[in-house]
């Protein structure tokens, strides 16, 4: 199983679409919120998007759950989710669902981390990265004993790979 993981694309359309034409090998495309698009931008496109702080569009759902070859993944944006101080009501809620992969998005920050079994996936920005000066968004890979997280610039470049085991 292998995802495409984006957000905060805020209205860079030739980026997010470069992005997704790269990445036809993937099971699932899912965008974190902030596109700053029109809902119905994405009707003809397989994405899982959801409403970010900077969505207005009612079109977009405020999250979604999304049930994967055995696995439940939450997606939010995460600005309602306290996410730049805190992952503990993301937790709480991916408890909520039983969720075993969470994206979000708000932060810009890139980031993954395992947590009793749940992994933790923000793939930084493709617009206004914080905290690093490439763009970017993750590929999730499952693999037989481990979660292979690869982060990539907008150019496609690996610029950071993360492998967390599964016992």
């Amino acid at each position: 199983m292998k995802i495409l993981v984006m957000s905060d694309t805020h209205r860079d359309i030739e980026t997010m679409e470069r992005v997704m034409e790269h990445c036809t090998d993937v099971n699932a495309v899912i965008h974190c919120g902030d596109s700053e698009l029109a809902a119905s931008y994405f009707d003809s496109k397989s994405v899982h998007i959801v409403r970010g702080n900077c969505d207005f569009d009612e079109g977009f759902s405020e999250e979604v759950i999304l049930e994967l070859e055995n696995e439940t993944i939450l997606i939010v944006h995460g600005h309602k989710h306290q996410v730049k101080t805190t992952l503990m009501p993301l937790k709480y809620r991916a408890e909520e669902v039983d969720a075993t992969i969470v994206c979000f998005g708000h932060s810009h920050l890139l980031g993954a981390e395992l947590q009793n079994g749940t992994l933790y996936i923000n793939p930084g920005s493709l617009h206004k990265p914080r905290g690093r000066k490439e763009k970017s968004y993750a590929i999730i890979e499952k693999l037989e004993n481990a979660w292979n997280v690869l982060f990539f610039s907008s150019k496609h470049v690996i610029i950071e790979k993360i492998i967390f085991k599964i016992y």
